[in-house]
């Protein structure tokens, strides 16, 4: 296992940064190809088709999406947690029951979305005059699907025992092939929206190859053989008791996140404009944030399968504090150049007015999500994903949905609390769950 790192021994912050700039770097690249497909289609394409991709399209997309990357975390730590434990044999069969489990949701998922997404998208208020651009862009996307989930479940055993980089590399490859098509399609040949979505299934497909790749070449607990891909029943169970919850969470988030966009689309074109814009800016934050959770959960799977609670309880804390600081100069830095940022995206006076209300109502209060993305990352690195589920199924899904439910004539504002209010909530449970210790009865070794 030469090419990958243990981070359980000496200095805590240290290897953990090494881990997690890669991957935010990674996570970088790949919200820059997102955020090529908005520049182009905004200023290409024009406001209708930006309203198209993105809102309520993306976020029904992310729905299936999200709760496959949940329940792959599952074996993301317990290959972890294996690494630590150097049990090789059993990182091996776990690897090769994700991959197959990747191929099998990536056909059913695709299937699942070209049946249900123009019934789904009409329930929740598309606009029609950009229905069918965004059931085109989202169709599309659907075929790229088998290829995401391979992508991304790939980088995760990758990540799983300290290999931050080559995700990286692939992701930076993958990147530069979306914007060529992006220009190639949209900007030379006019495909429109079409052209976008197509950039983005060749991308991927193209960063699922490299991944799959590098697993084949690898000469260690991580070499995949095509000819053994097979579901393990043992490593299924554990991966899907860790990760189901996780899935789950995902699912329920998203399920609010669908209200609320489904809330915006009746302020208009400009409103679900504003907010696809407001959603590439939002995303610098969160996929910082994301970057601290995936380095946090690898570095508690690997200390906890070698039974080091006290380095576990040590780098949380640090960990908290760094995140939270680096949180605040984001939030200060979208707050002060809010104007600049949206009109990037779409050059329309209402839009940039209305994407800059919603940062000035929102952005101040990302900080309050640091401890939910830290504190369950710490707890689903130990194995315990079912409790934190509640807990954020509860205090994010749950008041969200009341709040969008007993205020049908609620105003813009009015709509965009509900994530301050959510978060601030989640937080406190968490904090008080992690730290009163209560969490230490839930924890189960691989």
């Amino acid at each position: 296992m030469s090419s990958k790192s243990s981070i359980t021994e000496g200095s805590i912050i240290k290897p953990l940064l090494f881990f997690f700039f890669p991957i935010l770097f990674g996570t970088f690249f790949q919200q820059l190809y997102n955020t090529v497909d908005a520049l182009v289609i905004g200023n290409f394409l024009g406001k209708e088709a930006l309203a198209a991709v993105g809102g309520t399209t993306g976020v029904y997309l992310n729905l299936f999406v999200g709760f496959f990357t949940g329940l792959g975390s599952g074996a993301t730590v317990l290959v972890s947690q294996f690494f630590g434990m150097n049990n090789y044999n059993r990182i091996s069969r776990t690897v090769h029951t994700s991959i197959t489990i990747s191929i099998v949701f990536g056909i059913l998922l695709t299937f699942l979305i070209f049946t249900t997404s123009k019934t789904a998208l009409t329930i929740l208020g598309v606009p029609l005059e950009i229905l069918d651009m965004s059931m085109e862009y989202i169709e599309i996307c659907s075929i790229g699907l088998v290829s995401m989930m391979l992508y991304n479940m790939g980088c995760s055993i990758l990540r799983a025992v300290g290999d931050s980089k080559h995700p990286l590399y692939f992701l930076i490859v993958s990147c530069i092939v979306n914007i060529v098509l992006d220009i190639l399609f949209v900007y030379k040949f006019s495909m429109g929206v079409k052209g976008v979505a197509l950039a983005t299934i060749i991308a991927q497909s193209v960063s699922a190859f490299l991944v799959i790749l590098s697993l084949i070449k690898s000469d260690d607990a991580l070499h995949l053989n095509l000819k053994e891909l097979s579901i393990d029943k043992s490593i299924l169970k554990d991966s899907f008791r860790i990760g189901l919850p996780a899935g789950i969470q995902s699912v329920l988030y998203t399920i609010s996140n669908l209200l609320i966009t489904s809330a915006i689309n009746s302020f208009g074109v400009n409103a679900i404009a504003a907010n696809t814009a407001f959603g590439k800016i939002d995303a610098i934050f969160w996929m910082i944030d994301g970057a601290f959770g995936v380095a946090i959960t690898t570095f508690v799977g690997q200390n906890y399968g070698a039974g080091k609670m006290e380095r576990v309880s040590k780098g949380n804390n640090q960990w908290m504090i760094i995140a939270t600081v680096i949180s605040i100069c984001i939030s200060l830095v979208c707050i002060f150049f809010a104007p600049n940022l949206l009109g990037l995206f779409n050059s329309d006076p209402e839009v940039i007015a209305i994407g800059k209300t919603i940062i000035q109502y929102v952005a101040p209060f990302w900080i309050t999500f640091i401890p939910i993305e830290i504190l369950s990352g710490t707890l689903r690195g130990m194995g315990d994903s079912f409790i934190p589920t509640v807990i954020t199924a509860i205090g994010i899904v749950g008041i969200r949905v009341i709040w969008i439910l007993s205020m049908p004539d609620a105003s813009f504002i009015t709509v965009f609390m509900v994530y301050p209010i959510s978060w601030i909530i989640t937080s406190l449970v968490f904090i008080i769950y992690y730290y009163s210790g209560i969490y230490k009865k839930h924890l189960k070794r691989a």
